[in-house]
């Protein structure tokens, strides 16, 4: 079943009486802030990914040189 015209404006209505127009268009605003920083997020994310993936990498290169040291003092 799907929702009429009659329906839908039904529901429209009972909205705008529940919640006014003024914080219906904040919402809204908002939503769409949500869904332009969400899009500007994307587009930055394979930069920042690669530094993320540096910084990840780094670490770990330490941690296995220091394992490495670990073991040798161990054997002696």
């Amino acid at each position: 079943m799907q929702p009429g015209i009659w329906q839908i404006l039904i529901v429209a209505i009972v909205v705008l009486i529940l919640f006014g127009r003024g914080r219906i268009s904040e919402m809204m605003g908002d939503f769409g802030k949500g869904i332009s920083s969400f899009k500007k997020g994307m587009t930055e994310e394979p930069a920042s990914k690669d530094a993320a993936k540096a910084q990840i990498e780094a670490p770990a290169k330490d941690a296995s040189e220091e394992t490495t040291s670990e073991k040798s003092e161990t054997s002696s």
